[in-house]
């Protein structure tokens, strides 16, 4: 019995292996059979049937990757007109931004794509949770709201470990058709078994003798000591190695492939390890388990999927997917390699990203500088930001990077529609108005004399003024800002140290107070913090004059009762586009930049209670206004009624593209000017041409005063000014220039109309 089983076994083997050693990596396998099967012909017409005969999602083919007939029959008569595809990721972190793409491709835009109707779109969200050590219940439930806020509806959930008995009883299936076997080598004894078979494929591929150029020192290296143990002797090792006989790492159980395959892949792959760790879903019940290469395209068998959907870097596994389907003649979905996302200024690696988190360089998984689901919905990044964003990328095969530009601005255009304004300053400084009486006075008796009671009720006085919460959507409703007797401005709309090139307020400069319809002027520099250098308090007048300067700018301000808060502004994490292996010492010192004494717009007080805000939706935004769009931070303790409690914002992004310029030294700035002087100089000199008229050209004109003395009728000069001729030839030149003044006085006069 054992004889004959070992016969089978080695026949197998041997078939097996003849068909292998013919298939490489990177080439497409054609069929070169002149005489097609009915068997195939069917096969092929069901497979288009499948498909609503489309060509889109299409990967590498492998001829022996086709579904038998018998096979696509009954998928078909399981899904019917149901398209199905998978997203399925590992509870080992918090969903990233990488995987919003994966989402919006699987649930969105890979139906789009096939043109599926929506009635027939199905999507299995699964937990492909096969390494224990690495999974925890927190992961588990982040997946899932993450999933949910984002707005996808999966068929069902699903859990790979929910198939592990299944998986069990596959393995065995393999080694019983010897297509399996338990193997003792060490970690460092497989990596010289690849390394050798590499080099030999390698050799080949070169038309090189691999026996000449990498020789097998010991069949125990290659195929290795345990390749062709018999079948009885892997059955009762890997049932011990289910019952919990052996050490961690003493054993695993790997698929007997192809050792002469150019694609390291389909070396022998680990199928089972012996860990002893209790798995946050499944429980106590197994101390060995599946590998994501045995148990991934299994599932999506079992789960009838489709089109089994991955990034590029899965494309090498194209083989082994097909290899375990093909050994355990189960239904084979069609795979789909499409570029993963990167981004500009950060790194969407689970290994890098776990690093941040332990080594403290972020707050946590969910910092607004991390690139995941709940790091940017913290920052106020929304679902339809991200969809609108994952949308706009789509997905193809060829690898790029996006800026990280094109996100910030799908932000703006969202967030511009969407948030209601306020004035808040971020570094405020003092300002105490020192004629607001007079001018409260005057104002009040103005509107008694102009408005009607019916324009004045609800009014507090003169300095409270109606503002829509959106300039372009009404239904955003409304609030009122009251200008008090001390207001606070924010510092970059100050310098003590002014110039025509600065539009902000100065000492003995007028600027305007956004929505009061009057100056502000700075008459005195009240308080400087030595320490910082920064200028604390201000006294200024109102001025309402009619003829009084006109502004150049209109600045925001917050009045005295403003609500204190701390706000975090956000760059990027990295100060290089592209991260490289030195990441750690590429991070952005300046990513956050903490402003704990800013101040907001007091009407913003019950739209930024405490009780409005939660981790797992989007939080109460705001446009702060000339400043950028900012969230409520769930680290919000802020009581509306009490007005007690910390009130923290984050800033999404800035209200347009930041360019950052150095700040000019005492020379350039002098040559800035001296270059202003020019053109002003140039301009007024243009000008004072353009009133010259054709005929007085030569006799008026700056350039030509004292050159001549005698002119013809025509204004064209006769006569140098020393009396001498001039020459035919230099009058034909001064006619030109005369002609072409004519013109530039007609091109004068058509502007000016």
């Amino acid at each position: 019995s054992q004889s004959v089983s070992q016969s089978v076994s080695q026949s197998i083997h041997v078939q097996y292996s003849s068909l292998f050693s013919q298939l490489h990596h990177y080439s497409t396998v054609t069929a070169t059979t002149t005489t097609v099967t009915t068997a195939t012909t069917t096969a092929t017409k069901m497979t288009e049937e499948a498909n609503n005969t489309t060509k889109v999602l299409e990967g590498r083919k492998l001829e022996w990757a086709e579904n038998s007939p018998s096979a696509l029959q009954a998928h078909k008569d399981h899904n019917g007109p149901i398209v199905r595809t998978r997203f399925p990721p590992e509870p080992n972190g918090y969903l990233h931004i990488g995987h919003a793409k994966s989402m919006n491709m699987n649930f969105s835009l890979a139906f789009e794509k096939l043109g599926v109707p929506i009635e027939h779109r199905r999507t299995i969200f699964r937990y492909d949770d096969t390494n224990p050590e690495a999974e925890s219940e927190e992961y588990i439930d982040s997946l899932q709201r993450d999933l949910t806020w984002l707005g996808w509806e999966p068929e069902v959930t699903t859990y790979s470990s929910d198939n592990f008995q299944k998986l069990y009883e596959f393995a065995v299936v393999l080694i019983k058709k010897g297509l399996a076997y338990v193997c003792d080598m060490s970690k460092q004894e497989v990596e010289v078994q690849r390394e050798l078979a590499m080099k030999r494929a390698n050799a080949r591929n070169k038309g090189l003798d691999p026996d000449e150029v990498a020789p097998i020192p010991s069949p125990d290296i290659l195929p290795g000591r345990n390749r062709d143990t018999p079948v009885e002797r892997n059955l009762k090792m890997f049932e011990n190695m289910r019952l919990g006989m052996y050490e961690e790492g003493q054993y695993t159980l790997r698929l007997k492939m192809d050792f002469e395959s150019s694609n390291p892949n389909m070396y022998d792959l680990v199928a089972y390890r012996i860990k002893y760790v209790r798995h946050p879903h499944a429980g106590d019940g197994w101390c060995m388990y599946p590998s994501y290469d045995w148990t991934h395209g299994i599932c999506d068998s079992l789960e009838h999927i489709d089109y089994s959907i991955c990034t590029l870097e899965f494309e090498t596994r194209r083989e082994p997917y097909y290899w375990i389907l093909w050994a355990l003649d189960l239904y084979k979905p069609k795979v789909y390699e499409m570029s993963r996302l990167n981004i500009e200024y950060t790194v969407l690696s689970k290994r890098r990203l776990i690093k941040l988190v332990d080594s403290k360089y972020v707050r946590g998984w969910d910092d607004p500088r991390m690139p995941t689901i709940s790091g940017l919905r913290r920052r106020g990044y929304t679902k339809d930001i991200l969809n609108s964003f994952c949308n706009d990328v789509g997905a193809t095969r060829a690898m790029n990077v996006v800026e990280m530009e094109k996100l910030f601005q799908t932000a703006r255009l969202n967030l511009s529609a969407t948030s209601r304004r306020a004035m808040a300053a971020l570094d405020p400084i003092k300002v105490v108005i020192t004629n607001y009486a007079q001018e409260l006075e005057k104002k009040t008796k103005q509107d008694a004399e102009t408005k009607t009671e019916a324009e004045t009720e609800g009014m507090n006085h003169g300095f409270t003024f109606s503002v829509q919460n959106s300039p372009t959507d009404e239904s955003l409703g409304s609030h009122t800002v009251t200008l008090t007797d001390v207001i606070y401005i924010d510092s970059t709309d100050f310098r003590l140290q002014d110039n025509d090139m600065y539009y902000g307020l100065a000492p003995n400069k007028a600027v305007g107070l956004k929505y009061f319809g009057g100056n502000l002027v700075c008459d005195e520099v009240v308080s400087i913090n030595e320490e910082q250098g920064k200028v604390t308090e201000l006294k200024c007048h109102l001025d309402t004059s009619e003829d009084r300067v006109k502004p150049k700018s209109w600045i925001t301000w917050v009045p005295k009762d403003g609500i204190s808060c701390e706000v975090r502004v956000y760059g990027h994490l990295f100060v290089v586009p592209e991260p490289t292996d030195r990441w750690e010492e590429e991070l952005n010192d300046k990513s956050e930049i903490v402003y704990p004494n800013a101040i907001v717009d007091p009407s913003v007080k019950e739209y930024v209670d405490a009780k409005h805000v939660s981790k797992w939706h989007s939080n109460p935004a705001l446009q702060f206004e000339r400043v950028g769009y900012f969230v409520v931070d769930v680290d919000t303790k802020f009581d509306s009624k009490t007005g007690q409690g910390t009130l923290v914002f984050n800033r999404t992004v800035s209200l347009k593209e930041e360019t950052f310029k150095k700040e000019l030294s005492a020379e350039e700035i002098a040559k800035v000017e001296a270059r202003k002087a020019k053109n002003k100089a140039d301009l007024e000199a243009k000008e004072a041409k353009m009133n010259i008229s054709v005929k007085d050209l030569f006799r008026l004109a700056p350039e030509y005063q004292g050159m001549y003395s005698q002119f013809n009728e025509d204004g064209i000069p006769t006569h140098m000014a020393d009396g001498s001729e001039v020459s035919k030839s230099a009058m034909k030149k001064l006619a030109k220039d005369q002609k072409k003044h004519e013109k530039a006085l007609a091109s004068w006069a058509k502007s000016k109309n």
